[in-house]
């Protein structure tokens, strides 16, 4: 696979949330807004990234039997930079996301690509999957909480589109199983189209 190749596949033919459906606590705890669900995305983003890059550096150096706690301590490590800058610089941000951020140390993308992609590929190439896999969770929940956004109160980013009665069940958690079911359909129907 080639380097563009790597970094596609996390848009469409392996996105996280819509075709492997990883990680769906945060996806549907936090998309109740476009800024929420890209504040989320990008958090996990930078954890990817960076527990790659160590994962992949270190990877020689770890003895099979603590492999994976070992992992769990990079990506921890990581998730506390992320959670505190984000109470420093965002906190309205952090207040939004909560629990959710600290719960980035067991979501299963990010184990799974240190697991499956990090341990066993070179240091540009875990990089690359995980700027591709992050990248796609993140377009995934700024869609899933732009929807939502749209349907339950006629706002995109906080910028109000329509002024009448919107559906106030896709602001819900009821809404994020119904968004989230319907665009799951629809990036299969696309990935099928190719």
């Amino acid at each position: 696979m080639n380097n563009l190749q790597n970094f596609t596949k996390g848009f469409f033919k392996e996105n996280p949330v819509f075709v492997l459906l990883l990680g769906m606590c945060p996806t549907l705890g936090v998309t109740t807004s476009a800024i929420n669900g890209l504040g989320m995305g990008l958090a996990t983003t930078f954890v990817l990234v960076m527990s790659n890059l160590v994962v992949s550096l270190v990877k020689d150096f770890i003895p099979d039997k603590v492999r994976i706690p070992s992992f769990i301590v990079i990506i921890a490590s990581f998730v506390t930079v992320v959670e505190l800058a984000m109470q420093g610089y965002a906190p309205a941000l952090f207040d939004q996301l909560g629990l959710f951020i600290p719960l980035i140390v067991v979501n299963c993308i990010v184990l799974g690509r240190a697991e499956a992609f990090a341990s066993k590929n070179t240091v540009f190439s875990s990089v690359v999957d995980g700027l591709s896999m992050g990248l796609g969770f993140a377009l995934a929940l700024m869609i899933l909480g732009s929807v939502r956004e749209l349907l339950g109160s006629g706002a995109i980013f906080n910028i109000k589109l329509i002024n009448h009665d919107m559906i106030l069940v896709f602001v819900l958690a009821p809404g994020a199983f119904i968004a989230l079911g319907y665009l799951i359909a629809l990036m299969n129907k696309l990935n099928k189209t190719k």
